[in-house]
């Protein structure tokens, strides 16, 4: 007997028609039509699944001289001997929907994506962190006459760089958020990957997880050590003003390199685990996701009107940039209080 036949043979003694089988091995009622008349062989891969499915060795389809009643008598009198396949199929219920299948050529386009799509937010973040920098050295040459400039001068010419920078990193989010919307699912929902996508994705982890490793290492140092120069000036040189301003500059490019690289790093490690489904992509983790997403863009919406709310009324561009710092601490915070919330559950 080959593998058609007992395709056919264990479909019809579940009671199942082709739509059914299909539908619970993530296929086209096509693609069973074909396995059953030997027009094609399904894979390794639902091969696997048909053997889960009913109860079977992958031997017990493969081998040919193995004829099913002979190793199972129960399949000769119409019957699956109370497998539970009447409401059980495929190791699912009968109301499950299949998991959508992730291909290899859907993949591999998603990590092309993702690679590019960090790097742009991450620059977005990092044009954030460095928007009132121009402000703060206008401001402060002004003040110290360096420049020949007012006070009102300085401050539209900071300003306005401070708003192209912030709408293009905006830009950036928004441009780059709507790229990765047909791959939303990968991150939101349980997933199935196509055979030998789990296999490619992991080496691919394997292979990046020490300059995962060495980029955070330097992130998190550059974030450290930034205040340093600012506490030198403030220590040696704290009566003038353009120096000082010159030291808070230097602390926000250091800021600004260091998440870049944090940030950038931990989307991309972030797209090969939601396609392993492990970490904070596991699918016990995704129902939560979706959960935290909406409270985490509430947060960070009330910051940048925090921000700029307290900017515009104080004009003290040069001290503001404070709230960023601190909302980025909040956000560890918060994201602690709901995984914690979330484990009392």
């Amino acid at each position: 007997m080959i593998l058609a036949e007992k395709i056919t043979l264990l479909r019809k003694k579940a009671g199942w028609s082709q739509e059914d089988l299909a539908e619970h091995l993530g296929v086209s009622r096509q693609s069973i039509s074909k396995w059953e008349s030997a027009q094609s062989v399904p894979d390794l891969k639902r091969i696997l699944d048909i053997s889960d499915c009913f109860s079977v060795s992958t031997d017990v389809l493969l081998k040919d001289e193995i004829e099913l009643e002979e190793i199972i008598p129960a399949y000769a009198d119409g019957s699956l001997a109370g497998s539970g396949a009447e409401n059980v199929l495929c190791g699912k219920d009968a109301d499950t929907p299949p998991l959508r299948q992730v291909s290899m050529e859907e993949a591999n386009d998603y990590l092309a994506h993702k690679a590019v799509s960090a790097g742009r937010i991450a620059l977005g973040v990092m044009l954030c962190i460095l928007s009132p920098v121009v402000l703060i050295l206008f401001g402060a040459g002004q003040e110290a006459g360096i420049l020949a400039i007012t006070e009102n001068q300085a401050a539209g010419v900071g300003i306005l760089v401070l708003m192209l920078m912030v709408g293009a990193a905006v830009g950036l989010f928004v441009f780059y958020g709507m790229k990765m919307k047909p791959y939303e699912y990968i991150t939101r929902d349980p997933i199935e990957t196509a055979y030998g996508v789990h296999g490619m994705v992991a080496e691919r982890l394997n292979g990046y997880q020490k300059a995962h490793t060495r980029y955070m290492v330097i992130g998190i140092l550059l974030c450290v050590l930034s205040c340093i120069p600012l506490f030198f000036t403030l220590i040696l040189n704290a009566e003038n003003v353009a120096v000082v301003a010159l030291a808070v500059s230097l602390l926000l490019v250091m800021i600004a390199l260091g998440v870049l690289l944090i940030v950038r790093t931990s989307i991309m490690m972030e797209g090969l685990q939601a396609l392993l489904e492990e970490g904070e992509f596991s699918r016990e983790n995704k129902d939560e996701s979706r959960r935290n997403e909406t409270i985490m863009g509430i947060y960070w919406m009330s910051a940048t009107a925090i921000y700029l709310a307290i900017s515009f009324l104080t004009k003290r561009w040069d001290m503001t940039w404070i709230v960023w710092p601190v909302a980025g601490v909040g956000c560890g915070i918060l994201a602690g209080i709901l995984r914690v919330v979330r484990s009392k559950e």
